[in-house]
């Protein structure tokens, strides 16, 4: 008898499991496609614009200056997570849905901080670049006096997304992009072609975003509420904060040690491994626009719903990942690679089956990531974050010092998936901690 009643469990357990995807899907087909098409679109024009500045500088100025401008672009990154810690990840969690007052109150406070942190971010830039010399100093002078601009573009974004407005976020962006491309046409044309006028006309378009946002959403930044909108949450933004600094640190902490383990010019052709995946951070950057919106949504009204949902963000984007992988391999030798990258496309293409690695685990380790932030996890969040950040710096360390720029980025691969059975136990453990998420019902005895 027990085996026969095993056995029925196990047929049904079939149907509802194919249920419970296929409510999934119905909830995504009716209700979330709109969202994510224009998360997806607005990553797109958000990312081809930072594309086309770092094709720019490879082309016209080479591999050193190249790695010189990613510095500084990873010091933007390590700043920008800080913002989105402290402004825009608790907007999103707490104030996605609301009513237009409430909204428009949390957008001013959110926008006025990031602004605030864009000026102390852009002072320490400015401090550095003093310090620094050549190259480097002037990629990191042009973003100090760029960032405020850059991050309260940023916040604009998030602060759509957070209304489902996608479309008003997608604008911003297209302005950016459209103010972008003809600067820096100009640049090549006047011979102003140096990393300091490529970084400064990047985020200086930004800005024009960033002072058009306030039309688009009625709303004008309130930079004296920085420390109330902290205060109020705290409970998120600290964690927040401290997971963004920790993860993008991270980076900069890989990026800084590749150059001086192995020079900027084999950093710039790492970053250029990074860069030919750029299709896939579009569609993963825009994903997660949307998608922590999206698993609160489904937190809220199908909550045993949420780790399949996770499940299914992970298994799509990491596919994705891996056929873009695949095409590059094929395709880079046939000539795209001399196209796309010029003369270092030859360094670059051995780092491109671990780049595929590391992106495939990186789609992975997206769906765990959006379902802690959802539950409002943040301790367990950033305990996530700590340990994938050591665990990645480490590991991109050891392998830039025993196998070079392979070394490096199979490093970094490795890192990914170790982090992705560590970040899914977390969710887990969430969950079941969670007063949203019931408890399964004892079994009998």
């Amino acid at each position: 008898m027990a085996a026969k009643a095993g056995a029925e469990q196990e047929t049904a357990a079939g149907p509802a499991l194919l249920r419970s995807v296929t409510v999934v899907f119905d909830r995504l087909r009716s209700q979330a496609v709109r969202r994510l098409s224009w998360g997806i679109a607005d990553q797109a024009i958000s990312s081809l614009t930072n594309f086309a500045v770092g094709i720019f500088v490879i082309h016209a100025l080479g591999a050193v200056q190249f790695g010189a401008f990613s510095l500084a672009y990873v010091t933007y990154g390590f700043v920008l997570n800080a913002s989105r810690g402290l402004a825009t990840d608790p907007l999103v969690v707490r104030f996605t849905g609301t009513d237009l007052p409430t909204w428009r109150r949390a957008v001013a406070s959110c926008t006025g901080t990031a602004t605030v942190v864009g000026l102390g971010g852009g002072a320490v830039a400015l401090a550095a670049a003093a310090a620094l010399s050549g190259t480097a100093g002037a990629a990191f002078l042009a973003l100090g006096l760029t960032l405020p601009g850059l991050l309260l573009q940023d916040s604009w974004r998030f602060a759509f997304f957070a209304l489902g407005r996608g479309s008003q976020a997608f604008l911003n962006d297209v302005i950016w992009a459209v103010v972008l491309l003809p600067a820096l046409l100009i640049l090549r044309m006047t011979h102003h072609a140096d990393v300091f006028w490529f970084v400064f006309v990047w985020g200086a378009a930004a800005a024009v975003g960033a002072a058009i946002g306030p039309w688009q959403a009625g709303v004008m930044p309130k930079p004296a509420d920085i420390w109330s909108w902290v205060s109020q949450h705290r409970d998120l933004g600290w964690r927040y904060l401290a997971e963004g600094i920790t993860s993008s640190g991270a980076n900069q902490m890989r990026a800084y040690g590749i150059g001086l383990i192995l020079g900027l010019a084999t950093l710039g052709s790492v970053q250029a491994s990074a860069t030919l995946f750029g299709p896939m951070s579009i569609l993963f950057l825009g994903i997660s626009l949307v998608i922590i919106p999206e698993a609160a949504r489904v937190l809220k009204r199908m909550p045993r719903r949420l780790p399949l949902f996770c499940m299914l963000v992970s298994g799509g984007l990491s596919v994705a990942g891996l056929v873009w992988g695949i095409i590059l391999l094929v395709a880079l030798p046939r000539g795209f690679g001399n196209w796309l990258l010029g003369p270092i496309w030859r360094p670059t293409y051995p780092l491109v089956l671990p780049q595929m690695l590391f992106v495939v685990g990186w789609g992975a380790n997206t769906g765990y990531a959006a379902g802690l932030h959802a539950l409002g996890a943040s301790r367990r969040s950033l305990r996530t974050a700590i340990f994938a950040s050591a665990v990645y710096a480490f590991l991109a360390l050891v392998g830039a010092a025993t196998g070079g720029a392979s070394g490096t980025v199979y490093g970094s691969a490795v890192a990914g998936w170790i982090s992705l059975l560590y970040g899914w136990w977390q969710l887990r453990a969430a969950m079941r901690e969670s007063d949203v998420y019931p408890s399964p019902a004892p079994s009998d005895p």
